[in-house]
This record gives structure tokens, sequence and C-alpha cells, in this order.
């Protein structure tokens, strides 16, 4: 664990300090932080910067709400800038955007960025906005038992290519069955936020179980 001392703030004694947040590892905003709201941060579990503008400490959310809690603070290899990953109670960016980082400047035509969020986010478009040929939008036609019988036979392909030890094939009958999962999410009204917290609460009750029986 690095000592605040060993940081290297710049000549006006800042320390940039990328923010990320926790659950989908999407970068939030760029801060920049002193010695004291690097300890402030610390003492209280929430992001607290120093306002270049303002010239002034400046904690995250006391006045909209939005507070960020620090998950962990991470320097970088010349230990001059940090990687600080949150959960946010509100939009990171003071104009509501959930990240300040909205404007591309450049998108490759060959190489598309892939997230488990955008992949919902398009499958539930295709629920209210429906697309003539979409094989997402049939499956909500049809309706539940429709989706519930695709997650069964998927699952069925899952065990098959597992069974018969074949990698290849067992990775695209999961990528297929978690899309089919996914459907079944937006149908049911669930989020990727909903399964990442009752997974989290599991992670935590493991981790006592474990240090319960280390201690017997």
């Amino acid at each position: 664990m690095l000592n605040i001392d060993e940081l290297k703030f710049d000549a006006n004694g800042l320390i940039p300090a990328i923010v990320t947040d926790a659950k989908t590892k999407e970068v939030l905003t760029l801060a920049y932080m002193n010695r004291e709201s690097l300890k402030i941060s610390m003492e209280r579990g929430l992001t607290c910067f120093w306002s270049r503008s303002r010239g002034e400490l400046w904690l995250k959310g006391e006045t909209s709400g939005n507070y960020q809690h620090i998950v962990s603070i991470t320097a970088d290899c010349d230990r001059d800038a940090l990687v600080v990953m949150v959960e946010k109670d509100g939009p990171a960016c003071h104009t509501g955007t959930e990240s300040c980082f909205n404007d591309t400047v450049y998108e490759s035509e060959e190489r598309h960025a892939f997230s488990l969020e955008g992949l919902m986010k398009l499958i539930e478009g295709r629920k209210t906005d429906k697309k003539e040929g979409s094989y997402t939008t049939y499956l909500f036609e049809k309706g539940l038992d429709k989706i519930l019988k695709k997650v069964g036979e998927e699952s069925t392909e899952v065990i098959i290519a597992a069974k018969a030890e074949d990698k290849r094939e067992t990775v695209y009958e999961i990528a297929d069955l978690a899309y089919h999962v996914m459907v079944l999410m937006i149908e049911a009204g669930i989020s990727l936020e909903d399964i990442h917290n009752e997974l989290a609460s599991r992670h935590v009750v493991d981790h006592k179980v474990k240090q319960e029986k280390m201690t017997k």
C-alpha cells in the first residue's frame, strides 16, 4: 500500500485523478487532487478534488447530491497519476450526463467498442422501437413463453457442448445463452445493475463464510 508521500504531485501540488465507474469501467471524468483533497477522499470514502478554476476544495456531490463512493485508488507506475474507481449516486458530469466524455473525436469504421451495457440498450431498443425483420423484435412479439423456450434450448446446447469438451463450441453456445437471457431480462424488467448487485452481495457473504471457517 503506497503512502501519499510516495506520490508525485506537480509544481502546483496537484495530481490528475481519472475517475471510473467501478461497475461499468466507464471513464467518468478527469479531475485533480492535492494532498489535502486526497486525504479527505480517503478519510470520507468520497471523491474530493481541487478546483483549479475556483481555487478551492470540491467535494463531488456536496451541492448536487451526486456523490461518488470510492472503491479504490490506484497510482500509475510513475506515481504521478491516479485512477479512482467509484460507485456513483448520480451523473458524473455537471451537464447531467453519466460521463464527462461524450463528444466523439474519432471512431474506427473497422473496430467497434463492445459492452454488455451497449448490447442491453440495443436489445431494449428492439422492444420499444420495433424493427421489421429483427430476430430480437420477433422474440418480444412472441412473448415470454417463446423467450423462455429459447433460454431452455440454449441452456441445453451449452450442456451438450461442454460435455463434449469442445471449448470453441461451448463459448459459442454460452454467447447464445447470454443473449437470450438478456432478452429475458429486458422482458422481465431486470437490469445488469440488478444482477451486479446480487452477485456483489453473494461475494461479501462468501467472503465472510470463508473468514469464519478460517477462525475455527
